[in-house]
């Protein structure tokens, strides 16, 4: 692989990377809205607030940490830190969740947090991808 091919590759796997963790911020949002609207409940709810946090730095800090060759390892880091959280997180909200209404086996896979963990993952792998690459370089 060349020097431009290898620059493209990167700039590729950064956006790639950005993007799934705004995807991700955009969907935690939507079910986490910490901004309740409902006129019985207005209000803050700070647990909601926190749900997005882990996404919230995945876009601002791992995607600012990756930007620098020097500080990308740190980014690789803390992408598998937030992807590790987030798949406990996720799991024992499910778990939780199906376990208490007693939920037919087909809704464990499509009705629980296991589509949400690959997404989470997939962006860990494309990080991988990107810091390997620039330890290469």
């Amino acid at each position: 692989m060349d020097a431009k091919e290898l620059i493209w590759t990167k700039r590729v796997l950064f956006l790639a990377l950005f993007l799934i963790a705004v995807s991700g911020l955009m969907l935690h949002y939507r079910i986490h809205n910490f901004i309740n609207h409902d006129p019985a409940h207005p209000g803050f709810s700070p647990t909601y607030f926190l749900a997005n946090l882990f996404p919230f730095i995945d876009v601002v800090l791992v995607t600012i940490l990756f930007a620098s060759k020097k500080t990308s390892v740190y980014g690789y880091v803390l992408n598998g830190m937030i992807v590790i959280y987030g798949t406990v997180f996720m799991a024992h909200f499910s778990i939780a969740e199906l376990t208490a209404k007693s939920a037919p086996i087909q809704d464990w896979l499509i009705k629980s947090t296991i589509p949400d963990i690959g997404i989470a993952w997939g962006d860990f792998f494309v990080g991988k991808a990107l810091y390997d690459l620039n330890m290469k370089t």
